[in-house]
């Protein structure tokens, strides 16, 4: 299994993507509008390093999705910043999210030899329809041939998914997840699609030509790729984006499946059919179910829904 890592993030807005895809408006989902400067990365780093564990493993993280559409140089700036802490071992590995076409041997060279352990691809959707209703501007043969390239350069790969996109239905997704596998990923992260205003997405929302997942869709589509992914051995590192301040609000979220806890209701949700299918193999309502360390909270579930459900049930460490 790959090493669990404490992980010190650096937001990059994506300033540097060529595209637009239909559903971005990056300063809503990453709260951020512009790089920052070296010496906030620095500041970060050090305030991250000064409450973690000295014997953690850690990684810094640069978030955003569009790192080497960067100059080259710029990018240099950013991960020349973390050599000292590499060199020192206070940080094991640099990780950074990107696009599938901004990636060669040249740039996965020079990543490599500045530390880079991980690179996370947006692939968003295995179907080429969907990523051309998308604005994606990449193919599936381009997150193929540059998940290679990444294996090829011993960087572990990442290959992020979303689910809800125009022209998505549950069993696309189940083969974007299940290719996700076959490309070899070791991490993957799943993004339930969200109308967020400014976007063209929005107007297609508003205008009635694009209809969200609701939030028991999302789950219910997300228990299924969380399935595969588990039984794959590729660690899930996020389900639903991260909740920042203007998703919180709601002013800019127009519509779709936002959670604060969306990973919770998937996981309660795998636990509620885990305990239904035990109940109907013993066939009694009073069985013990037997919960790992660390998920004690989502077998008994999101607001105690799954104790709720089985009132009988005792959970037991």
């Amino acid at each position: 299994m790959p090493t669990s890592y404490r992980v010190i993030p650096v937001f990059m807005p994506m300033l540097a993507c060529p595209h637009r895809c239909v559903y971005c408006n990056q300063y809503v989902i990453s709260g951020q509008q512009k790089l920052p400067d070296i010496h906030e990365v620095v500041e970060l780093i050090e305030r991250n390093l000064s409450t973690m564990p000295s014997d953690a493993h850690k990684r810094v993280a640069f978030f955003g999705g569009s790192f080497t559409c960067l100059p080259e140089p710029v990018q240099n700036r950013y991960l020349d910043a973390v050599q000292p802490y590499l060199k020192e071992g206070r940080i094991e590995g640099i990780q950074l999210s990107t696009r599938p076409d901004y990636i060669d041997d040249h740039i996965l060279q020079n990543l490599k030899n500045k530390g880079v352990t991980l690179v996370e691809l947006g692939a968003q959707s295995l179907d080429d329809d969907i990523l051309a209703r998308s604005g994606r501007g990449h193919t599936v043969a381009d997150v193929e041939n540059a998940s290679r390239l990444i294996r090829q350069h011993g960087i572990d790969l990442g290959l992020q998914m979303m689910i809800g996109l125009p022209g998505d239905t549950k069993a696309k997704a189940l083969r974007t997840a299940e290719q996700i596998v076959a490309f070899g990923a070791t991490y993957t992260r799943i993004y339930p699609t969200l109308v967020v205003d400014g976007t063209s997405l929005a107007d297609d929302y508003r205008n009635g030509k694009y209809v969200p997942l609701s939030l028991e869709e999302a789950v219910d589509w997300c228990k299924g790729l969380y399935r595969c992914f588990q039984a794959n051995r590729v660690t899930v590192l996020r389900l639903g984006l991260h909740p920042t301040t203007d998703l919180r609000g709601g002013e800019h979220l127009l519509a779709g499946p936002f959670h604060v806890s969306f990973k919770e209701l998937v996981l309660t949700a795998l636990w509620h059919d885990r305990i239904a299918e035990q109940i109907a193999r013993e066939g009694r309502e009073e069985v013990t179910v037997l919960v790992p360390p660390g998920e004690m909270n989502y077998a008994v579930g999101y607001g105690s829904a799954n104790r709720k459900a089985f009132p009988k049930v005792t959970y037991q460490k």
